[in-house]
């Protein structure tokens, strides 16, 4: 089986900028680490494109389900057009903000946990209220893309974030130093030798976030950039909410938001309570409760809970995908889509741990990874080769010598299990289904349960066979288009 590489340990008492940098990476926030990588590698290769985003996000199941539940909510989803496969959410949304969500939810999916202390949670809970201002100024300031403002400002104290959620006795020292009237940027450097800033800066170019975070991050430099303008703004606005509005910081605030967008006063002071409001929601959906809270503790009404939260039933999912692909064949076919939406319809809606769609060969002796999900490999870029066996037959002999699926169970087939099927994908029950193109066989569907050991059923084994055969359906409609 292939195994996913662990990063080691550097240091569990870190000191310097370059040990905290190396220890989250690695050691505390590996997974968001992996995450950020290898999106930046997807995005900067023109050869790349919705696909292979579709497939960093799929590997990670809670990622998967939270990205959705944000795409559909009001503030990127304003047509309620439903969502329910991250390939629709991609070219609906755009793989640019995709991008930048995914990174926002992975990022709060590597912190967010019970030992979260009291400053971590105000640190989250401002980056999320900031971000919500930020992205409404620049919505009334005409901006060419609000969302990129609205995760500049969620990731711009990126580096406090990080620090607090898994901060130690440094943290302790910090705090102690602060209740003592010390200075935030005194207390950091005379305990870290270094600022949080920093952190955030140095975190950035580690994990490649580039772009307007970055910009908006680097310290001590005067942008030309307005849009860096509406991130710090986002920041003051937090800041002077807390001393109301009779404050000299909110009448400061909101004199730079009429230059910005010349709205009215009154407008502004009403978008100011609203967004408060749409803050807490947020902070919800990304799964900060306890920031929510302390966004909402202003507000008079409690916000009501998020509808999209729900949890959707697999049946419900599997009927909601099967839609999209009727969708998909019914126009002119993009192969592409329908192989990614057909594989998210048998990863996430039956319910498997891994999914795989492979080619044949030239010579029909080896099948190769076209698009796979839930495999733990070495590298992203490695791809699973499977070996057609004849003498005696393996597993991939037997279902490509036929035409309909195959429930393959180590009980009954035990002889087509070979010793290089087992190296490759252990002993487990799966499912297998071989893929047509005009009646010439092109190479098949596998699926199993390899991680959560999960017995397969009948209704699996149906639903599996109904999405496979979909694949079959679009890729003759397809040719038929093309000819």
């Amino acid at each position: 089986m292939i195994l996913q590489a662990t990063s080691p340990k550097i240091t569990s008492d870190p000191h310097t900028l370059s040990e905290w940098t190396n220890v989250l990476c690695n050691e505390d926030m590996p997974i968001f680490s992996n995450t950020a990588l290898r999106i930046h590698d997807v995005l900067s290769d023109d050869k790349k494109g919705a696909m292979e985003l579709a497939s960093v996000i799929l590997q990670d199941p809670n990622l998967t389900v939270k990205l959705l539940k944000i795409s559909n909510s009001p503030q990127y989803n304003p047509s309620r057009q439903k969502m329910v496969t991250v390939s629709r959410a991609i070219i609906m949304i755009g793989s640019e903000v995709i991008r930048e969500l995914t990174l926002v939810c992975s990022f709060f999916e590597s912190i967010l946990s019970s030992t979260n202390k009291q400053q971590a949670n105000e640190e989250i809970a401002q980056a999320i209220h900031a971000a919500v201002h930020a992205k409404a100024i620049a919505i009334a300031a005409n901006d060419s893309s609000p969302e990129e403002v609205f995760i500049a400002t969620l990731l711009n104290h990126i580096g406090n974030i990080s620090f607090w959620c898994f901060c130690g006795q440094q943290g302790e020292r910090i705090q102690s130093l602060l209740n003592n009237g010390c200075s935030r940027e005194a207390a950091e450097k005379q305990v870290l030798g270094f600022k949080l800033t920093d952190l955030g800066l140095s975190l950035s170019n580690a994990w490649k976030l580039g772009g307007l975070i970055e910009e908006s991050i680097k310290p001590n430099i005067l942008s030309r950039n307005p849009r860096v303008g509406f991130v710090e703004l986002g920041y003051e606005i937090t800041e002077a909410l807390k001393e109301g509005p009779s404050s000299e910081k909110y009448i400061h605030c909101v004199k730079k938001i009429e230059n910005f967008t010349r709205q009215s006063k009154q407008v502004i002071m009403e978008a100011l309570h609203n967004n408060t409001e749409i803050a807490s929601v947020i902070a919800r959906q990304f799964g900060a409760a306890d920031a929510a809270l302390l966004i909402q503790k202003n507000v008079n009404q409690l916000i009501e809970p998020d509808e999209s939260s729900a949890v959707i039933d697999k049946k419900q999912l599997q009927f909601q995908i099967s839609q999209d692909i009727t969708s998909i064949i019914s126009e002119q076919i993009n192969i592409n889509l329908l192989l990614e939406t057909v594989l998210e319809g048998i990863h996430r809606g039956i319910g498997m741990d891994r999914t795989i769609f492979c080619l044949l060969g030239a010579g029909k002796q080896t099948l190769t990874e076209r698009l796979s999900l839930g495999w733990r490999k070495e590298f992203y870029e490695q791809k699973i080769i499977f070996n057609i066996v004849t003498n005696p037959p393996n597993l991939f002999f037997q279902v490509l010598s036929g035409t309909q699926a195959f429930w393959a169970k180590p009980v009954d087939n035990e002889k087509l299990f070979s010793l290089m099927d087992i190296n490759i994908l252990g002993k487990n029950e799966c499912f297998m289904m071989p893929i047509y193109s005009n009646k010439i066989q092109i190479g098949l569907i596998y699926a199993d349960r390899a991680f959560s050991g999960q017995l397969l059923t009948e209704d699996d084994f149906n639903a599996f066979k109904y999405f496979a055969q979909q694949t079959n359906i679009g890729l003759t409609i397809y040719r038929m288009q093309r000819n």
